[in-house]
């Protein structure tokens, strides 16, 4: 068996290891589709957290489902023991054993080398475990005043030790998201909500949407075997690259983010068909006549709304979405003091969770801090684009491809970082195009302060009305 997996993972250019947790991650898909067949709340809930810990055992060693308990038990503790402050104690207990693991294992640096662990698993069950306890924290608010997210995802009773365990493990979901709430677990699970059944509601089918994502996944994975070979991480360290001119060392920035994307891309859409194909995907149905089935939970990503993005802003909400959402509801938004609006202290404390989560290596923080630059400086030429007459529309098309190109330009500068990790290799990537992609954000956002677009007018109210 052992000398099958080497052949294989040989074939495909890719460690035992990394083959062992493919194989288990896309069994997460027969996995999921198999939940619909368990009669009975309980044993759905049982059987969606015994598989999920089976396959991560199956995937990374027994030792994953003892660092994946610590991480529960704390919050289940907090939510059951000190409910007043279950949220704020499941958060940093959750983030310090996380931080900690991501130190001892040094997992950046095994995933650019080809390893895998638990560290990635554990990263998306912690936010799930924090979400949990926050949403039990909120229950014991009154219900005015509380944002619409708060309402809708709060938690009035503790969740039984059962519904807590599937939830955090529910049929392998942990591995790579996408993150969803304690609320539609159960409700999904219960049969309730959208999900439940009636003459005028029926169950929708998931099969047309699964066979979508899976297709994707199989594009994707083609495209990014396809140009691996030739963008490889390690020319930013071989004198060749040092040796080409500007504007040949951008472009290979560029090519360099656009390969790495296309790996994320097809793990996310394994995740969306795993997702969809157990109904928790289903988001409601459309206005259309008739109307479609909607699977919005369960989508991670859009591709084109990356590759084409017009405007910096719009990254968070198409680009590792459900994780983006939840940075938006338990960090940004809690952040925000009433009556005031958020500014750049906000996203940047945002941005700074944001990199913890993912690791300590300086190319995660300094990616963050670049994000947050690059997203102040989308908003100001965004501000010049609304302030423009619609009459004057050559010079707002002329802003709107400005801001297109600059978000070109500085994600794909920035996400060097994030690839490379450490901070002489990140530092150097950045010299060798002379900083230009930390240097323009700054420029826009010192102009903004200089050219200070007038608001647009609205028409005054009638004294009739």
């Amino acid at each position: 068996m052992e000398l099958e997996m080497a052949s294989m993972a040989s074939a495909i250019g890719v460690s035992i290891p990394v083959l062992r947790f493919l194989l288990c991650f896309v069994a997460t898909i027969p996995v999921s589709f198999l939940w619909r067949f368990v009669p009975g709340t309980l044993a759905k809930h049982l059987y969606a957290g015994l598989s999920g810990a089976a396959l991560s055992y199956l995937s990374f060693g027994f030792s994953s489902n003892l660092h994946f308990l610590i991480p529960m038990a704390a919050g289940y503790a907090s939510m059951l023991l000190c409910r007043r402050y279950c949220g704020i104690l499941t958060f940093f207990v959750g983030f310090g054993y996380l931080i900690g693991c991501h130190v001892y294992y040094m997992s950046g640096d095994a995933w650019k080398e080809g390893g895998i662990d638990a560290t990635g698993a554990l990263m998306v069950l912690t936010l799930k475990v924090i979400s949990c306890a926050i949403n039990y924290n909120d229950g014991l608010l009154r219900e005015e005043g509380l944002r619409e997210a708060q309402k809708k995802n709060r938690l009035i009773h503790c969740p039984s030790v059962i519904e807590y365990f599937g939830y955090c493990l529910c049929c392998g979901s942990h591995f790579a998201g996408p993150i969803y709430e304690m609320k539609d677990y159960l409700d999904w699970t219960a049969k309730k909500g959208i999900w439940a059944r009636s003459e005028d509601r029926p169950s929708p089918s998931p099969y047309v949407a699964t066979l979508r994502a899976l297709i994707q996944a199989a594009i994707c994975m083609g495209i990014y075997l396809y140009l691996v070979p030739h963008y490889p991480l390690s020319r930013f360290n071989e004198p060749i690259y040092y040796e080409w001119g500007f504007w040949k060392r951008l472009h290979y920035q560029y090519m360099s983010g656009f390969t790495a994307r296309w790996k994320y891309y097809f793990i996310w859409s394994i995740s969306e068909a795993s997702v969809i194909i157990s109904g928790l995907g289903f988001s409601g149905w459309s206005d259309s006549s008739p109307p479609k089935p909607q699977w919005e939970r369960a989508k991670n990503v859009d591709i084109l709304g990356v590759e084409l993005a017009t405007s910096a802003v719009q990254l968070p909400i198409v680009w590792n979405i459900q994780v983006s959402t939840w940075l938006r509801y338990y960090v940004y938004e809690r952040l925000i003091q009433k009556g005031k609006k958020p500014g750049f202290l906000q996203l940047l404390a945002t941005q700074t969770v944001s990199a913890i989560w993912h690791g300590l290596y300086p190319g995660y923080i300094i990616f963050f801090v670049q994000s947050a630059l690059m997203i102040a400086g989308s908003r100001v030429i965004y501000r010049w684009q609304q302030a423009v007459s619609p009459k004057n529309a050559i010079f707002r098309k002329m802003l709107t491809f400005i801001n297109f190109a600059y978000t070109l330009l500085v994600l794909n500068y920035s996400c060097i970082g994030f690839q490379v990790l450490s901070f002489k290799e990140t530092l150097a990537s950045y010299q060798s195009v002379y900083f230009v992609g930390t240097i323009v954000p700054i420029m826009f956002i010192l102009m903004g302060y200089i050219i200070k677009p007038a608001r647009p007018v609205r028409p005054k109210a009638k004294k009739s009305q």
